[in-house]
């Protein structure tokens, strides 16, 4: 066992000992724990605001000294050391972030909104320093003599140009403009999550009566009386907008008023007026987005965001979505056409609606299919199919997991596992995080605790995490998960592999562009549904069975059914996010009427509501802006990509995967993704592998 270098520097500093905010704190003294994890039982919201207020004192120390240095700017001495700063800070945020998104509280958010403004302050106070900039520009425009190795290279751009779209190269009063939306942009966001997760978790749809749960399986029973009871409301039925409540009631409810309340609640979320409203933040963060964009040069926010992505432009995006949009609309009438036949026979005259879509794809599925989700369940109880995705990782790079409990977790249903080389060399932890409660946001997401680099000469180990809101456990049965939730576990944990493998040698070129960063995850979701996979992980949690081969057979004959609506629905919201992001004007938005002329100018039909509405669109208030198209670009990648494996006739193949290994996942954003990708593969991928795949030729 071993803990990070990196911790080494993070002693506390002997001028601080005396100051109250210091004493106690854990973030001023090194970790003692098992890894060198956080010791979260210590922590406090308290600790917080005066972590971070030392850690932007020593960064802004740190950089003064870089900028003011009496040396010509090398590599060396303004790059990498611009590189190095401000690891105390990152330390505190790596913790902090985490906890805001996965188990939050009041005082929590009321620290986030105090913060914002402090952080987007700081980032400015670099990025903006002329002084600097001069030295990093010196390096930059002196870089053809310096002979950099790739990943110099790649950190050398990514610092000039980081400067440069921050702002750097502006006016004076350009600046001053520049610091003023930063800041707004800052507290606006904090809003936006705040009213979004207060929101999401005050709905609840109570059910007092047995027969309007009719239709519905009895593990979602169990669950919701679990909920109610918890609740205080012993003896009814629970159901919220978390995902695992939500959706099966949707797709097995027999009572339409039920579902039609619950659906309408999803969809309305932050769209009645009072204080979770946030129409008017996203209009006004979309202009202001719009106003950053023509102050640094460019069109629009998306023309600003993609000149750094594969995609280079909206043309770009807009073509990939194009070739898919059409064929996937046109499945989605046709599967339309026979969820209507359907509901003829329970309800002659009546039109299917959004509440409809998902009862009758599960009884034309069944009919169809003779396949029914609820069959497939009870062979995907949740450890067996982490189980799964474990085994997957040992069969394709050779590694190993082993629960560790006696490492600090942040909230108890939280479980960590170190991870070890084939020759038993530790190589880090993750942190997995499965359940719904109500300090967590929607959604599911990898993250870290700690990020793989290499500090004097030294591997800094990694510390993942994969936070989920999965179907929780429901009296004396465990967690079983629909086939969505199977794919979403092994998504997460690809983009943990990721992070696990990164070999790069700077923290400042482990990240990709937001359309190549899904490629890792999505590529582990092909094996999770292959017979040769299911075999070694899906046993049934009573009895031990192994999945049936009858069963998987008629799973796979029903896989591509309702693909024209989840892609729909999908790229509804990805078109949504790119017309925001393409607009070019400064005046904000009726973000009512802005969304509904969308939708329409592109053909949604009214039975499919987007997957995202504007209200409620997390994605892209974050790093998703102008970015939520990249999953269905990485899925043209992915799809390619795990066609190597099956040319192979080995979904195994240590070769192959040991080459994804070295090209993509242990490079990070070192090289042009482009290029990682064709050394790889051999050449360019196509994207005739995706639209078989989802049935849409």
């Amino acid at each position: 066992m071993r803990t990070a270098s990196a911790l080494a520097a993070l002693m506390t500093l002997p001028a601080l000992a005396a100051d109250p905010a210091v004493a106690g704190n854990p973030f001023f003294t090194e970790w003692k724990t098992p890894f060198g994890v956080p010791p979260f039982a210590s922590i406090t919201e308290a600790h917080f605001l005066p972590a971070f207020r030392e850690g932007m004192a020593r960064q802004k120390a740190e950089v003064k000294a870089i900028a003011e240095a009496k040396v010509a700017p090398t590599f060396e001495n303004t790059i990498v050391a611009l590189e190095r700063s401000g690891q105390f800070m990152d330390r505190v945020g790596s913790v902090f972030f985490n906890l805001t998104g996965a188990e939050t509280n009041p005082k929590l958010q009321a620290v986030n909104r105090e913060l914002m403004p402090l952080m987007a302050a700081h980032r400015d106070d670099i990025q903006l320093n002329h002084q600097l900039f001069q030295r990093v520009k010196t390096v930059w425009d002196g870089r053809a003599a310096l002979k950099l190795a790739p990943d110099q290279s790649r950190l050398l751009e990514r610092t000039y140009k980081g400067f440069v779209r921050a702002g750097a190269a502006l006016t004076a009063d350009q600046q001053t403009r520049m610091r003023a939306i930063n800041a707004e942009q800052s507290k606006l966001g904090v809003e936006f999550g705040d009213r979004l997760l207060k929101a999401t978790k005050a709905f609840q749809l109570l059910v007092e009566k047995p027969a309007d749960l009719a239709g519905l399986p009895e593990g979602t029973r169990m669950a919701a009386a679990a909920a109610a009871k918890k609740a205080g409301k012993d003896g009814q039925w629970l159901f919220t907008l978390d995902g695992p409540s939500i959706w099966p009631f949707l797709e097995y409810a027999q009572n339409r008023e039920l579902r039609k309340k619950l659906l309408t609640g999803y969809l309305e979320r932050c769209n009645q007026g009072g204080d979770t409203d946030t129409n008017a933040i996203v209009a006004k963060v979309a202009a202001l987005r719009v106003e950053k964009a023509q102050l640094l040069g460019y069109k629009t926010w998306a023309d600003f965001v993609l000149e750094e992505n594969m995609a280079k432009d909206p043309k770009g995006v807009y073509g990939l979505l194009d070739q898919i949009w059409k064929p996937a609309l046109e499945v989605a009438k046709k599967e339309r056409a026979e969820l209507q036949a359907m509901m003829a026979k329970d309800l002659p005259g009546q039109k299917l609606e959004p509440w409809d879509w998902r009862y009758y794809a599960e009884k034309v599925k069944q009919a169809k299919y003779d396949f029914d989700e609820e069959s497939v369940k009870p062979y995907f109880a949740i450890d067996a199919v982490r189980q799964g995705a474990f085994t997957l990782a040992g069969k394709l790079y050779g590694i190993s997991f082993t629960e560790k409990k006696e490492v600090p977790v942040y909230q108890k249903d939280v479980r960590c596992f170190e991870v070890k080389e084939q020759d038993g060399r530790h190589l880090g932890l993750i942190f997995v995080d499965y359940h719904p409660r109500p300090g967590k946001r929607g959604g599911a997401w990898m993250s870290s605790y700690r990020q793989a680099w290499v500090q004097d000469g030294k591997q800094v180990d990694p510390v993942v995490v994969n936070v989920c809101n999965f179907t929780a456990p429901a009296g004396d049965r465990p967690a079983l998960l629909t086939s969505d939730e199977v794919r979403t576990l092994f998504h997460e944990f690809g983009h943990g592999l990721h992070g696990l493998f990164y070999k790069g040698q700077y923290r400042g070129t482990a990240g990709t562009p937001r359309d190549f960063v899904e490629l890792p995850s999505q590529v582990m979701e092909n094996w999770s549904m292959e017979p040769e996979m299911l075999k070694l992980y899906a046993k049934h949690y009573k009895t031990g069975e192994v999945i049936p081969d009858a069963l998987m057979a008629k799973m796979k004959k029903a896989a591509t059914f309702g693909q024209g609506f989840a892609t729909v629905e999908y790229m509804a919201a990805s078109l949504l996010d790119m017309d925001w992001h393409t607009l070019t004007t400064t005046k904000p938005q009726d973000t009512a009427a802005f969304e509904k002329a969308s939708l329409a100018k592109w053909g949604l039909i009214a039975e499919i509501p987007p997957r995202y509405r504007s209200p409620y669109f997390n994605h892209i208030m974050g790093g998703y802006a102008a970015g939520y198209y990249s999953y269905i670009w990485s899925a043209v990648l992915d799809s390619d990509a795990f066609q190597a494996f099956k040319e192979k006739g080995n979904l195994f193949d240590p070769a192959t995967a040991a080459k994804f290994r070295a090209e993509v996942l242990s490079k990070g954003g070192t090289e042009d993704p482009a290029l990682l990708y064709q050394r790889f593969r051999g050449r360019d991928p196509q994207v005739g592998p995706l639209l078989e795949k989802r049935g849409l030729k």
